[in-house]
């Protein structure tokens, strides 16, 4: 037991002394002395500090923080034997949320509570969540630059700072909104006027102003302006970051999603406003093109907000959300045909039908592929004798469902085959679909002119290899305008001339040759004559 002592006032445990800082990272600090073990776990240790210091409050936010190791001990069930922790560790005893200055996209500032002991991208996630920006992941925060030393001190001119420090949020629950804006905005007229500032673009900077702000003037210093990004995966403490110090909230990965006018009006304001400033200060490379659409942008984004007509809050009538939609869906109508309209067409199966030729390899069968007319919809496969005879009984329909669907393609041997494995009461039976490269196509365009079989209800494997023409009623594309003529394949490359020549006795292939010709996949089909040898 802790603090066992002899007659003349010795120690006979292996209990020894913790002395612990309260307060902030600071040596002059208060501090009080505990008597622990190594079996002493953290949070029994908390409950001493809180005794000896005898003050009422609320230590809830508070937590030890290890200096030497640069650690948060947040971890109240484990043991200090288990965290090392001996009699020389400097402990601060302090709060884990401390208020930091915040320098948002759009160059104005505020004070607000940030997490010390969190990692940076929890901090980040609660950040956004209290400027009511959606997609944290977006956002990161970076160092302020250093300021330099002026010769001559200009007296630089007082800046307004939005203070949002007594402003708390319940953990999990989402922000409720109140008169167009997030509760939490609406207690007083500071934070209404804080959160129009983060909703509503800033008027044009002074040109004097943009001339005295430092702009990288080479590359190296647009490299030590991204060399300032906080590591995510560390805490505000563990980068050197102390309470009070300016941090800079920026967009730092360009991968934007779900961009919704009356969800995010708070994003979109700070993510064209980060946008401006680089473009005024020179930080990110454009062409004159897009910085004269960007100036016109500018000039209608203005023009709104004098006008009053920027930044107000959106009804949410669902009469005008169903008024919209509908308008919605006439727009589509009106710009679309009346034989392409989308609308029309959602209720109809799509088909895909087209000439192929069909093989079904049997024993002792000396015939080979018989082209047929065939008609793929829903999961049925029907082929017919001709075309004329479609609307007619098929010869066969064959359900493909639970089919197995192995392609057999080679472009450069213009062979399209793919074999189905359909199943039947006699078993799995075989069938080979054969097609021909399509008159006028180049080899390299013939798997994008497929996408109208990857509409279809064609298992995923076969989707690549139905010619697109199979799907009647809509365009090959944009490039069928131009074709190009196909280069016939060299006799000189067939696997036919790399054989031996035949003796004279006989025209015939040996039964060696035979084995090497229908071995090689790229072999393609010769006709009538190829298939009966």
């Amino acid at each position: 037991m802790a603090g066992m002592k002899t007659a003349t006032g010795d120690y006979i445990d292996s209990s020894w002394e913790l002395r612990v800082f309260v307060g902030e990272d600071d040596p002059e600090a208060e501090s009080v002395t505990l008597r622990v073990t190594g079996e002493s776990h953290i949070g029994g240790v908390l409950l001493k500090i809180v005794e000896e210091i005898k003050r009422k409050q609320d230590w809830s936010d508070h937590a030890i923080w290890w200096e030497q190791k640069r650690q948060w001990l947040l971890q109240t069930h484990w043991t200090l034997d288990k965290y090392g922790l001996l009699a020389d560790a400097r402990l601060f005893f302090g709060p884990q949320h401390r208020p930091i200055i915040l320098r948002l996209p759009n160059r104005r500032a505020l004070r607000l509570r940030a997490s010390f002991s969190q990692p940076l991208f929890q901090a980040v996630a609660s950040i956004c969540r209290l400027l009511s920006i959606r997609h944290p992941e977006e956002l990161s925060l970076l160092r302020a630059p250093e300021k330099k030393e002026k010769k001559k001190k200009e007296k630089e001119p007082e800046e307004e700072l939005f203070d949002l420090t007594k402003v708390v949020l319940a953990g999990g629950v989402a922000p409720a909104l109140f008169r167009g804006m997030p509760a939490h905005f609406s207690d007083s007229a500071q934070t209404e006027a804080c959160y129009h500032m983060l909703s509503r673009p800033q008027p044009p900077p002074d040109p004097l102003l943009l001339q005295r702000l430092p702009r990288p003037s080479s590359l190296l210093d647009k490299t030590q302006l991204h060399s300032r990004w906080l590591d995510s995966s560390r805490c505000l403490m563990q980068q050197g970051i102390k309470a009070g110090d300016m941090l800079w909230l920026r967009f730092k990965y360009y991968s934007f999603f779900d961009l919704d006018p009356k969800t995010d009006p708070v994003r979109l304001t700070q993510l064209y406003e980060q946008a401006r400033w680089d473009l005024l200060l020179e930080e990110t490379d454009c062409t004159e093109e897009e910085m004269m659409v960007f100036a016109a942008l500018q000039y209608h984004i203005n023009k709104l907000s004098q006008s009053g007509e920027a930044g107000e809050p959106t009804g949410t009538d669902p009469g005008l959300d169903d008024l919209d939609a509908a308008l919605n869906n006439l727009e589509v109508k009106l710009e679309g045909s009346a034989s392409t309209d989308v609308l029309d067409n959602l209720t109809t199966i799509p088909e895909l039908k087209d000439h192929l030729r069909i093989f079904r390899p049997r024993k002792l069968t000396l015939k080979g592929y018989r082209q047929h007319w065939v008609v793929f919809k829903e999961t049925n496969l029907s082929y017919y004798k001709s075309q004329d005879e479609a609307p007619g009984d098929p010869i066969q329909q064959l359900n493909l469902k639970g089919c197995e669907v192995v392609p057999d393609v080679n472009v450069s041997g213009q062979k399209f085959c793919i074999k189905l494995l359909v199943p039947s009461p006699e078993g799995m039976s075989e069938i080979h679909l054969r097609t021909s490269m399509p008159t006028g196509w180049p080899a390299a365009d013939w798997h994008p002119r497929a996408a109208p079989w990857r509409t279809a209800a064609m298992p995923a494997k076969c989707r690549p290899f139905w010619p697109s023409s199979a799907c009647s009623g809509q365009a090959v594309g944009a490039q069928a305008t131009t074709p190009r003529a196909l280069t016939p394949l060299p006799r000189a490359s067939t696997p036919t001339a790399l054989l031996p020549p035949a003796s004279s006795e006989s025209s015939r292939p040996s039964r060696c040759q035979r084995k090497v010709l229908s071995a090689n996949p790229h072999f393609p089909d010769e006709g009538p004559e190829a298939q009966r040898s």
